[in-house]
């Protein structure tokens, strides 16, 4: 909407004073044209045109304006972390992420990513990785380009540094994460996403994840791999598990497996759900298992997390805008008419 008005360039005083000293000499123009009638040669064109100049002197110095009325937008996100699980077994080749094509554990992990970003529409990410130690990796922001480079380069555990899986690994560092967050961004809404297949192979008892509740609007578990599971390749330091070799298997490990040292034989690693529930029981959240059916996208978890959706509150500001330049061309167009009058009556006198 737009409203008319005046703001003078200059300010008000200025303005004014201008203003009122040209409409003086239009009202000097036309009585002294009403006076002289007779006894010179102005026509009464020139004198309307030089009355006219005058009122848009007096126009242009009190800039006319329009008032724009224009919508900021404070967005109020929701921050989102993820926590990747990238021990050993999530190099086992018997995920699924929506369909009956099989992928290792890891992919399925970086394609649940690479969705959640589109999912959660200009939110903030961070991002921690856990094996044998967690690391928070990515710190808090709005880049989702630097969380999916992070995805793209998560590598499998190697076997040589493993001890074992330990879901708890991950607590600490997401402590201090989201306390900091909370401080920060008290108004924000956080909600966590642990990706794992779930398998606590470490003899430690696992620790409560109920110390995160505190600071999570909500969180979920989700699970990646099959309760069939696979065998376990061995990665090793520098191996790319993306990009397979002749001497490499589907995970990108070598042709060796982990034994199992009971038995000698290669191990099987098997999702664990129930490992899975559970630790989203203890932050209050939910459990959502990726297969051959079920994927992350925005109508399956939207209808989970719909009220963590951006928040748009919108603030009226007001904004000035001068409107000069019809007055401008009219002045320039009656003066360069005053121009030519003059130099027409000034050959005349020669």
């Amino acid at each position: 909407m737009r409203n008319w008005r005046f703001a003078p360039a200059l300010g008000w005083p200025a303005g004014i004073a201008i203003a009122a000293v040209m409409i003086g000499f239009a009202v000097a123009i036309i009585v002294l044209h009403q006076k002289r009638k007779g006894q010179s040669d102005e026509t009464a064109w020139a004198s309307i045109r030089r009355c006219a100049i005058c009122v848009l002197i007096a126009v242009l110095a009190l800039t006319p304006s329009t008032l724009a009325t224009t919508t900021s937008r404070a967005v109020n996100t929701t921050d989102v972390v993820l926590a990747t699980d990238v021990t050993g077994s999530m190099a086992v080749n018997d995920a699924h992420y929506g369909s009956q094509a099989t992928i290792t554990r890891l992919d399925a992990a970086r394609k649940a990513i690479d969705d959640l970003t589109d999912i959660y529409e200009n939110s903030s990410f961070a991002a921690v990785h856990f094996g044998a130690s967690a690391t928070l990796d990515v710190p808090l922001t709005p880049d989702v380009g630097a969380i999916r480079n992070w995805a793209t380069g998560l590598q499998p555990e190697p076997t040589a540094v493993s001890a074992g899986s330990t879901l708890d690994a991950p607590i600490d560092p997401l402590l201090v994460t989201l306390k900091s967050m909370r401080s920060s961004h008290p108004k924000d809404r956080i909600v966590l996403y642990y990706i794992s297949d779930g398998e606590q192979t470490s003899a430690k008892a696992r620790r409560t994840f109920s110390s995160l509740r505190q600071y999570l609007d909500d969180a979920f578990t989700i699970g990646v791999g099959s309760a069939q599971g696979g065998q376990i390749p061995e990665i090793k330091a520098g191996v790319d598990d993306s990009s397979p070799d002749d001497d490499s298997n589907a995970s990108g490990a070598n042709d060796d497996w982990v034994k199992d040292p009971a038995t000698g034989q290669p191990g099987v690693s098997k999702m664990d759900e129930k490992n899975l529930k559970a630790i989203a029981d203890e932050m209050s959240g939910k459990c959502v298992i990726l297969d051959a059916t079920h994927k992350l996208d925005k109508r399956s978890v939207t209808s989970i997390s719909k009220h963590f959706r951006t928040v748009e509150t919108p603030k009226r500001r007001e904004r000035v805008m001068p409107v000069v330049w019809p007055f401008s061309i009219a002045l320039a167009a009656l003066l360069a008419m005053e121009m030519g009058s003059w130099l027409a009556t000034s050959r005349r006198l020669l």
